[in-house]
């Protein structure tokens, strides 16, 4: 597996938006976006499966959709209305499989195998 790379943090006034990228993802993979605010644990934001089914943590979901480009192995993130409480890291992650049985695995850290570096969002106000 190629690693990870996330791309498109940055700096963002308050109410902004913001497309965040990763590249090399595999295409029957399900990929996830997680995010770690400074003292706090990392946490998930959303998730889509190898074809495409999408799953979003409920506190974003209505600002922020998941897509991917499986011929260019590349995920997105498109987060909208964005507020000083989205300041974090985000990184993408992949697990072994294009979907899993139950849905709240989609959430869990431990379904993903594969991790980017991470990058950084910081919402001014």
């Amino acid at each position: 597996q190629v690693p990870l790379v996330e791309s498109g943090g940055g700096l963002v006034q308050a109410g902004g938006s913001l497309r965040l990228s990763c590249a090399s993802t595999p295409g029957d993979r399900v990929v996830a976006w997680f995010r770690q605010a400074p003292g706090k644990e990392r946490q998930f934001v959303a998730a889509i499966r190898g074809r495409g089914r999408p799953y979003y943590a409920d506190s974003m979901k209505d600002r922020i959709t998941i897509s991917r480009d499986n011929a260019k192995n590349t995920a997105y993130l498109e987060m909208r209305s964005l507020n000083s409480d989205d300041t974090a890291v985000y990184y993408c992650a992949a697990g072994p499989a294009a979907s899993y049985g139950e849905d709240y695995l989609y959430g869990l850290e431990s379904s993903y195998v594969y991790w980017g570096q991470g990058t950084q969002v910081t919402v001014s106000s």
